[in-house]
């Protein structure tokens, strides 16, 4: 045979394989059904071909039209499926070299310039087993094309190459893949990608930390698949204590119930059962339930709820409680429990008690059967209990002495089965007896202390609650009033115990450490008290206290006594109907003159008693007499604290707490919640204040937007970027408070451009700085302008205002006038910012044209519904002002006259101008009284003198006209000529000397006259996906 005759019937037998190989394909389509018998089929035609060499060539033929298909479907996935399997599969002839071919086949498609090819050559390769044999050179070749798709600008691409890297990815030394999926991960926005990522992530300790941070992702499948490799690939001993309690705080606070589920599993199947052998003290030991005390507590109460923790046979506290009575002394023979099994029981009793009032209460609503059934179900409940409890009190009281009398490593404990006490029956006479004797030692036990090398006492714990300890005081005083249930039984108890501890601190012999002692029991009586008339006539009367006790302790020298007074002093202060003058005073002087941590205390009683009686009855208790009702508050008086005398009373409350903001000396530790620092304490007040801005009706409408600009500020501030309960609490504000009423959507708008003028560096009497500096203040103030922006559009809650302030801004109204709320939109908002342009004077400075540029920049953003008529026909006059402002930036002119062209299209009269009443009584609603600006659309002026030689004609570029397109309104519609530009109503010199800017002006026109260029080719082919409508990864491609 010749050799042509040869090459025509080799062709021909490639033809026909690829026929038969393409109708094998084909009815692999429908189902998965049909793969198996499908295999055997192809394996048969491969293996009968005359030369193995020719049937590669023939399957890649075939399978071509798949790297053709553009968008995702089952069927094709099948194919690609089908594919797959049938490379790595072992038949007759499979030393030909196929399975090499085929992956340098899909290699080069993974290289292609057309998607598709890239998509299906990534997905085949990803479904091939791991198992396949090919030498290792093809693999590094599949490593390294993979990797470069890793980066693909389609989604679906990086997916399945990050697959396909997956089965190399198994240690250390993988050539770098780990360390790509890393590098990958920090910064990919596809949340499909980052799923697959952290699903082909081992375990190792380079890994282990991205995946626990993906447990805060905002996608829910991401935090899902982090919880389900975590659960899977890292053992319960390879993660840290923090780590751990991290992870169970995220996950069961989860706001998806689907990944509280995958922790719940986590926590179960695997740390419980697996790894503690379904002991739950030994897990609670894992997760250090005396630091993270609250994460111990939702994981007993998770446990309880899904059942997986009981009470077993013979377990009760009572085996704590065993004693020895052989000798008369009845020595005491308790165990002493460990900080879990602690935890464990007044979680457990908790639960109990709980279920049996639920229990009760379906019993109590119910009737016949049903309600005999939850009856018995109560008393289950409560036997349960009262079989776990200790029998008698005295037995409870002497396991509490017990762990007290163990130390400080049993403090955890104590508090715990302190908690337990309320759950103890004393009706009995004698046990309320037993029980008041040790409440009694419990109260006037010492403060516990620690010597430094210089022998000076230090306190242990925050030095203003009773032990030292929040929680402890919480604990001893709901016992106490257990035990002392009676009216008024309560407050003579502890009045008592302070007159007693008071007496020292009276004779001025006690030194401070009795002091902080007696001023936390006090501050224990005063927080658990309704009103001060309940202890009149008890051992220490409120005015013996205040006198006698408070003030002098707020003039101590030492910082922790004075704080602890302080916080007695809010307490007392609350307590009354009306705030003493000398509390009142103390408070302002400490705030004004006391070190860092007392001013900060001495704010949160402020700040307290201005919210709880209103600024107003706090300035009458020190003199200040309520300001004329028919004069409106505007501005706070500007105030230096660190000049101010004590005795100068003629300045409010707020005032001066609002002068705090201005003090940059104050001091703060970074560690810990940052909870006792003045900047937090005003941020959380101050926005309070805004909030129930209804209760204080003192407070001048004025000085909201003044309060918000300042609360805004500090959230944008670089000195408190590391306070996090600031932000935390700021950013919660920011997102409720202009949606909950228009009130507070207007005083957003009025506080944009005071907020512009107090943050851009290099106005109005702000500091510069160098070129970093002022760079980065800036872009602060940028980030500001941007966020209040996103507060006025941010939709209003209530039901009557939703609809109108969600409207589209491109909506139809039946009546022009039928909207007068564009003061709370942004339509006031845009309409203010081109005011602050027009009249801000320092334009031709740096910091000023910046300034200038950033509210332009803003005032494009902003969108007017067709309702509001009057507004639109006020902007497009004030559009030109700011047009002037950004003439020298091309793209941002560009922008203004696609905003001039949209106003046009929006005004229904067009033609029509607006009467300067009108435009005056728009500036009135905004507060912008005595501005004088022409609002008509400018009037073409007299045109330059045309040249004798006529211009040539400029054949302009076609594009298709598209909805969406804004440009094409811009470019067909009302452009911003250079008369409109240069033309600042409110600066009439700027409109002199036309002639002399006449070929200035024509090149202008011409720049801001000239249409966009269509798109690209392959930009049109950017929009192009691989993937079906419904497929996570194609929304995000598109």
């Amino acid at each position: 045979m010749s050799p042509a005759a040869a090459v025509a019937g080799g062709a021909d037998e490639t033809r026909r394989l690829a026929g038969e190989v393409a109708r094998v394909l084909n009815d692999c389509r429908p189902s998965l059904a049909a793969h198996p018998r499908k295999l055997r089929e192809l394996s048969a035609l491969r293996s009968s071909s005359s030369s193995g060499g020719l049937f590669l060539p023939a399957f890649c033929t075939a399978l071509t039209p798949l790297f053709d298909i553009l968008r995702r479907s089952p069927a094709s996935d099948r194919v690609a499926r089908f594919a797959a399997a049938f490379a790595s599969t072992t038949a007759a002839g499979a030393g030909d070299g196929f399975l090499e071919g085929f992956l340098r086949f899909l290699l080069a498609g993974s290289a292609a310039a057309h998607r598709p090819a890239r998509f299906r050559s990534c997905q085949i390769i990803s479904e091939l087993p791991d198992d396949a044999e090919v030498s290792d050179e093809i693999w590094d070749e599949v490593i390294d094309g993979m990797k470069i798709r890793v980066r693909d600008k389609i989604p679906a691409i990086r997916s399945f190459a990050v697959r396909a890297l997956s089965r190399f990815a198994v240690d250390e030394e993988d050539g770098g893949i780990i360390d790509t999926f890393l590098d990958t991960l920090k910064k990919e926005q596809n949340a499909e990608v980052r799923k697959t990522i952290i699903l082909s992530l081992p375990p190792s300790n380079a890994t282990l930390e991205l995946i626990i941070e993906s447990t805060l992702d905002t996608s829910e499948p991401v935090r899902r698949a982090a919880y389900s490799v975590l659960s899977t690939r890292f053992p319960l001993q390879s993660l840290s204590i923090k780590q751990r309690t991290a992870l169970l705080h995220r996950g069961l606070s989860d706001r998806s119930t689907s990944v509280n589920n995958e922790c719940l599993k986590m926590l179960k199947d695997e740390w419980l059962v697996k790894y503690c052998g379904g002991d739950v003290i030994s897990l609670l030991r894992f997760l250090d339930v005396e630091t993270y005390e609250s994460v111990g507590e939702s994981v007993m109460g998770v446990l309880l709820k899904d059942g997986a923790v009981r009470v077993q046979d013979g377990q009760t506290i009572r085996e704590y409680c065993t004693s020895n009575t052989e000798d008369e002394e009845q020595v005491s023979n308790i165990k002493l429990m460990d900080a879990e099994v602690a935890l464990y029981w007044k979680v457990m009793c908790k639960h109990l008690q709980a279920e049996a009032q639920v229990k009760g209460s379906e019993a109590a609503t119910t009737t016949g059967t049903e309600a005999a059934v939850y009856a018995s179900e109560a008393s289950d409940k409560n036997d349960l209990l009262d079989a776990v409890l200790p029998s008698t009190v005295a037995e409870y009281v002497g396991l509490v002495k017990a762990h007290l009398s163990a130390g400080p490593s049993y403090h955890f404990a104590s508090r715990q089965l302190l908690l337990l006490g309320g759950m103890l029956d004393f009706s009995d006479t004698m046990n309320r007896k037993v029980a008041s004797s040790f409440l009694y030692e419990l109260l006037i036990r010492p403060l516990e202390h620690e010597v430094d090398e210089d022998g000076n006492q230090i306190a242990i714990g925050d030095g203003v609650s009773l032990g030292g300890d929040r929680e402890w005081a919480k604990a001893v005083s709901e016992l106490a009033k257990k035990v002392h249930a009676s009216i008024g039984e309560f407050e003579t108890v502890i009045a008592t115990i302070v007159e007693e501890l008071a007496r020292p601190c009276r004779e001025r012999t006690a030194d401070f450490m009795q002091w902080m002692h007696c001023l936390a029991v006090t501050g224990l009586l005063l927080e658990n008290t309704s009103t001060l008339r309940s202890l009149k006539g008890k051992a220490i009367a409120p005015p013996e206290l205040l006198q006698a006790l408070l003030l002098p302790a707020a003039k101590q020298n030492h910082v922790d006594v004075q704080r602890a007074a302080l916080r007695c002093l809010c307490l007392f202060g609350l307590l009354e109907n009306k705030p003493s003058p000398e509390l009142v005073k103390q408070l302002r002087v400490s705030f004004i003159n006391g070190p860092d941590l007392v001013s900060a205390m001495a704010c949160k009683a402020m700040i307290d008693l201005v919210t709880w009686h209103g600024p107003q009855e706090v300035d009458q208790a020190i003199g200040i007499e309520p300001s004329d009702p028919q004069y409106e508050k505007t501005q706070f008086t500007n105030v230096d604290i660190s000049d101010l005398n004590d005795d100068d009373l003629s300045i409010g409350a707020l005032d001066i707490l609002f002068s705090g903001f201005h003090k940059d000396d104050w001091e703060f530790s970074l560690e810990g919640d940052n909870h006792d620092n003045v900047p937090t304490i005003l941020g959380e007040g101050f926005a309070k204040i805004l909030l129930l801005s209804e209760n204080y009706a003192s407070i001048s409408a004025d000085l909201h937007p003044v309060i918000l600009a300042q609360l805004v500020r500090l959230y944008f501030l670089e000195e408190t970027k590391e306070l996090g309960r600031l932000k935390q609490c700021l950013s919660v504000f920011f997102l409720h408070y202009p949606s909950l009423s228009e009130k507070h959507k207007r005083c957003v708008s009025s506080a944009f451009v005071p907020l512009m003028r107090a943050m851009w560096p290099g106005i109005y009497g702000n500091v510069g700085g160098s070129g970093p500096i002022i760079s980065k203040k800036r872009k602060y103030a940028a980030q500001a302008a941007r966020f209040m922006v996103q507060m006025v559009q941010a939709p209003m809650f209530s039901s009557e205002t939703t609809e109108q302030a969600t409207t589209s801004s491109e909506s139809l109204s039946s009546s022009p006038d039928s909207s007068s709320n564009f003061d709370i939109s942004e339509e006031g908002l845009a309409i203010r910012i081109a005011v602050e342009a027009a009249n801000f004077q320092d334009k031709k400075s740096a910091p000023g044209k910046a300034y200038a540029f950033a509210l332009c920049k803003v005032a494009v953003l902003l969108r007017f519904r067709q309702s509001e008529q009057k507004a639109i026909k006020c902007m497009r006059g004030l559009v030109n002002t700011l047009a002037a402002s950004a003439v020298s930036d091309k793209d941002l002119l560009k922008e203004l006259g696609q905003m001039a062209s949209r106003l046009k299209s929006l005004d229904e009269c067009p033609e029509e101008e607006l009467p300067q009443d009108q435009a005056d009584a728009i500036f009135k609603k905004l507060g912008l009284d005595g501005i004088k600006l022409d609002t008509n659309p400018v009037v073409p002026p007299t045109p330059a003198p045309r040249s004798v030689r006529a211009a040539p004609a400029r054949r302009r570029a076609r594009r298709v006209a598209s909805s969406s397109d804004d440009s094409c309104t811009g470019g067909e519609g009302e452009s911003l000529d250079a008369t409109s530009v240069r033309r600042v109503l409110a600066t009439p010199s700027v409109t002199a000397a036309r002639s002399q800017r006449a070929s200035k002006t024509a090149a202008l026109s011409k720049i801001s006259a000239k249409p966009t260029v269509a798109s690209s080719d392959s930009e049109l082919d950017d929009q192009s996906s691989v993937t079906t409508d419904d497929d996570p990864s194609h929304e995000q491609s598109s």
